[in-house]
């Protein structure tokens, strides 16, 4: 059951940061205006490098997803690296801006990949020998 929730935990994040990312290359002020920044000349290049961020995390969970998928060994690493990065940047944004809906959607997705992690290493479940 853990190695299913990680499943699709990680299908729902993989899905989110491609959506994100698809919407600061394709609709940079909408993007953009959801982070509290007003789209203009100074702050295209914000868009543009914001998209690509989200891209290169996208792929991350992704071959993490795979990984898991798979069965291979060293999902383990990917999932806690990209848990723990959720999971501080949902807190560090609530702390900094006050922002809850990023406390709950990243840091709850970090948390949730965390443990659901730790819960399938404890138990053998995913990698296949």
């Amino acid at each position: 059951m853990p190695r299913t929730l990680l499943l699709i935990v990680l299908i729902f994040a993989v899905v989110l940061e491609l959506a994100l990312a698809g919407g600061a290359f394709f609709a940079p002020a909408f993007t953009l205006a959801k982070f509290g920044v007003q789209y203009g000349p100074s702050t295209a290049f914000l868009g543009y490098l914001t998209g690509w961020f989200l891209l290169f995390v996208s792929l991350v969970a992704g071959l993490a997803l795979g990984r898991v998928w798979q069965g291979k060994p060293g999902y383990a690493g990917l999932c806690y690296l990209l848990g723990w990065w959720w999971a501080g940047i949902g807190m560090g944004i609530y702390m900094q801006f006050g922002r809850p809906d990023n406390l709950l959607l990243d840091s709850l997705k970090g948390l949730l990949i965390i443990i659901l992690t730790w819960l399938c290493r404890a138990q053998g479940l995913v990698v296949r020998r």
